[in-house]
């Protein structure tokens, strides 16, 4: 007789394991996380109107008249006085300072960056002996007090017949800012890759034109970082230029705009005043609108490698 054999019946499935969700505990993380944003939004958004509220006033100003300034300083102009802003130029010689200021600036932010990043190369790049010490005494000259070198500096300046000269400040300017350019420099020089550079060499390339046809245009974001820096910097200082250049036909922006605040503020033509300093503030606005992008990406370009 056949008989069919009947298949064992197959065991029950466990059921998987049920994670057990601590649900309050995800629900206050979630809120704290909310409530951390909410202020840090709300902090920034202070800060915000702190720093722009000052600039707008001042912009607004700089279109008004005076009685308007002094009556109704929060209300927006009737008609743009545009007559402030050319006053300001021709009477209170702003022209003369900003072409000053320009001259001076531009020159030193040239030399500081053409010197600052040939000696970052060296110091980043090459082994010989001192290379630590001479990388460490640029980073002394940053913690050195420039006013502790204004009376020694006033009479080297003077012996070398370089006070009141637009060219003895660009030199000044040069070697202000030479320790933090060749600081920040040198970290962006060893982030680079090396194989690039020997590439060129392997090509015949000298060590001159490896560094100013290969190396200097790859490290163009820390270049940008660093002059913004330094414009920032030069652009807005004044005690160097208040102890070395007293002549008043070489004056700088920052000196004019002293000389405009105190001669604006006794006449009583405060447009005029608010004209000029918004004439100061406009390129150094606009230089950090127009490379805000390479200024981010140059700090942060070391950073992952």
């Amino acid at each position: 007789m056949k008989t069919t054999d009947t298949p064992p019946a197959a065991p029950a499935e466990r059921p998987a394991p049920v994670t057990e969700v601590n649900v309050p505990a995800a629900r206050t993380k979630s809120s704290e996380g909310h409530v951390l944003n909410v202020f840090s939004h709300g902090v920034l958004i202070i800060w915000a109107i702190l720093v722009i509220m000052p600039l707008l006033w001042a912009v607004m100003s700089s279109f008004k008249t005076d009685d308007s300034i002094l009556s109704t300083p929060w209300k927006l102009p009737d008609t743009l006085h545009f007559e402030n802003w050319s006053r300001a130029w021709s009477q209170a010689h702003m022209s003369d300072y900003f072409f000053n200021t320009v001259v001076v600036v531009g020159c030193s932010l040239v030399g500081t960056l053409l010197l600052g990043s040939m000696a970052a190369y060296v110091l980043a790049r090459f082994d010989f002996p001192g290379n630590r010490f001479v990388y460490f005494l640029f980073i002394g000259g940053m913690s050195f007090p420039v006013i502790l070198a204004l009376v020694p500096l006033f009479f080297v300046m003077n012996n070398m017949a370089l006070l009141n000269t637009r060219h003895g400040l660009i030199l000044v300017y040069i070697a202000y800012s030479l320790p933090f350019t060749v600081f920040f420099l040198t970290s962006f020089f060893r982030t680079l890759p090396t194989s690039v550079a020997e590439a060129a060499m392997l090509d015949g390339a000298s060590h001159t034109r490896t560094f100013f046809q290969v190396m200097l245009p790859m490290a163009k974001p820390g270049l940008i970082s660093v002059g913004i820096f330094n414009f920032l910097g030069q652009w807005n200082q004044y005690m160097l230029p208040t102890v070395l250049n007293s002549d008043p036909n070489q004056r700088v922006l920052s000196q004019g705009l002293v000389e405009l605040a105190n001669s604006q503020g006794y006449k009583g033509d405060w447009s005029g005043l608010f004209a000029g300093l918004v004439m100061a503030m406009l390129p150094v606005l606009g230089a950090y609108i127009v490379f805000q992008r390479q200024v981010v990406a140059g700090l942060t370009a070391g950073a992952v490698k």
